[in-house]
């Protein structure tokens, strides 16, 4: 408690400084390539009968939305005076942003990673290693992305006086959820601002994955305001919700304690974790952030689950039809697309494309056998 507490303090000082703000911004615009571009999918339009908008998050440096909240928590980082940084991964996009704000900004990096998840993401394990970034495999537990969580959080409070643990998602104990929102609702304010000045209206819907939570939660920020706009979460649905081999813990799970926080948990009637499946990564976790449990308690934002088959072909549609190759995270968002009665015909949608599919391309080749 004394080190989420005095991270607390820390971040409350430099979020109002507009010294850092104006730092952060910078970097944004001139490393990360801020702002990305509001895509018009006509042909994703054509096949659904809806006004369907993409939100360029894949065009970003490192790939994904992950470096707006990599980048954020490591400048606050050196105005701590910490030289070592820490996090965890599961697709490996976070643990790649983390290892590129270090080696921009000079410091040590360590990234811990489930087994598994490095087995399936060998591309982007290089990535970090190229980077300067030390890759920790965790093999205990599933070997996944809560594993890799666990073993971060021991290491943080062990190392705390000359580390700080950059958490790449919207989950975990304050202050964190509520940082990475405000280093990601860059995504949905700039979102919001583009639309506007394009239809001079708002959408009716924003749809983004939901793992963690991180790129929905700052997607969604930015429409909070707007009532009329609906925020649709896309869980992982891996081989059905009545399987037991899924990560949707907002559609089927329960309230529970995980990571330092209350929210939805995928667990059993003792209160203990069971284990996740989904074919992507960076969406097999058991938990999700609680503010995203607050808007599922509010009725302010929906959640919808999609099988690994269906986020399979909705990342071939995509590919098809607009010639984007999207990450496995984001191809269960554009496959909400086609759920049944999910949007009326005609309804004006915005996609988050949290990330590009280079780093899924290995694992697509396996089960698609093109």
């Amino acid at each position: 408690m004394p080190a989420l507490e005095q991270l607390d303090a820390d971040f409350e000082k430099a979020w109002q400084d507009t010294a850092f703000r104006t730092e952060f911004n910078d970097l944004l615009r001139e490393y990360v390539g801020r702002p990305n571009p509001l895509t018009e999918a006509k042909r994703l339009s054509e096949d659904t009968g809806l006004h369907v908008t993409i939100k360029r998050e894949d065009l970003n440096h490192t790939g994904a939305h992950k470096i707006n909240n990599a980048l954020g928590q490591a400048l606050l980082a050196v105005r701590m005076g910490k030289k070592r940084i820490i996090a965890e991964t599961g697709a490996g996009q976070h643990g790649v942003a983390t290892a590129t704000v270090c080696a921009l900004l000079g410091l040590e990096c360590e990234v811990y990673m489930g087994e598994e998840d490095i087995e399936r993401q060998m591309l982007n394990v290089f990535r970090m290693k190229l980077l300067g970034a030390k890759v920790n495999p965790v093999s205990s537990g599933t070997k996944t992305l809560k594993d890799a969580l666990n073993e971060a959080m021991r290491d943080w409070v062990t190392n705390v006086d000359s580390t700080h643990y950059i958490i790449g998602t919207a989950a975990g104990p304050h202050p964190y959820p509520y940082m990475v929102r405000e280093f990601q609702r860059v995504i949905g304010d700039e979102a919001r601002a583009q639309y506007f000045e394009r239809y001079a209206l708002t959408p009716d819907a924003v749809i983004a994955c939901v793992g963690g939570g991180s790129n929905a939660i700052g997607f969604f920020a930015g429409f909070y305001g707007d009532d009329s706009t609906r925020m649709v979460g896309v869980e992982a649905g891996g081989r059905g919700l009545t399987s037991g081999a899924h990560a949707a813990p907002l559609t089927a799970g329960s309230p529970g304690v995980l990571h330092g926080s209350y929210s939805y948990l995928m667990q059993d009637d003792d209160g203990q974790v069971i284990g996740t499946h989904s074919v992507s990564a960076g969406l097999d976790y058991p938990g999700v952030g609680a503010e995203h449990s607050y808007l599922k308690d509010l009725g302010r934002a929906e959640y919808v689950a999609v099988t690994d088959e269906e986020a399979l072909d909705a990342l071939q549609w995509v590919a098809h039809r607009e010639g984007l190759i999207c990450a496995l995270e984001t191809a269960h968002a554009f496959a909400a697309l086609k759920i049944p009665g999910l949007f009326k015909p005609g309804e004006r949608v915005i996609v988050n494309m949290s990330g590009r599919g280079d780093k899924d391309m290995v694992t697509v080749a396996g089960l698609l056998k093109l």
